[in-house]
């Protein structure tokens, strides 16, 4: 019976991240997989420093959706529960994005990751992770 919860619960809980993957590649103007793949031509250091920045990005939105999965998992009383959780989960993270964009005038998100700017591509990380981490924290009864 705790083996096919436990399937159960995976059979769920991949979709979703897969699908929280596919949402997070839609809502930015550049194409992260292919960027990261060219990231390995290292006599061009702007390539490498894009496949960089835009690794941290996507990394920190795939960390903080795997907190928040972690933390439905842990707290659902369900199936359908989780999955509720979990679209929560991700469409906030999708308006994180577009919040930081809005609170940075002065930077330009969709320009400065796919230009390499490392930094932002830090920062970004670190904002999806407590985001993921402060949302994963809200899920209880």
């Amino acid at each position: 019976m705790l083996l096919i919860n436990f399937l159960k619960y995976l059979g769920v809980t991949l979709p979703l991240m897969a699908f929280a993957i596919f949402l997070f590649t839609l809502t930015t103007p550049y194409q992260e997989f292919k960027i990261m793949f060219d990231g390995d031509a290292l006599e061009n250091p702007l390539k490498v420093a894009s496949a960089k920045a835009v690794a941290f990005d996507l990394g920190g939105k795939i960390l903080g959706i795997s907190f928040l999965l972690a933390s439905a998992i842990y707290h659902a009383v369900s199936l359908w529960d989780l999955v509720v959780w979990a679209l929560t989960g991700i469409v906030f993270l999708v308006g994180i994005y577009y919040l930081f964009e809005l609170l940075t005038p002065g930077i330009t998100i969709r320009k400065e990751i796919p230009n390499g700017n490392v930094g932002v591509g830090i920062f970004s990380f670190c904002l999806s992770l407590a985001a993921g981490v402060l949302m994963a924290a809200l899920i209880s009864y």
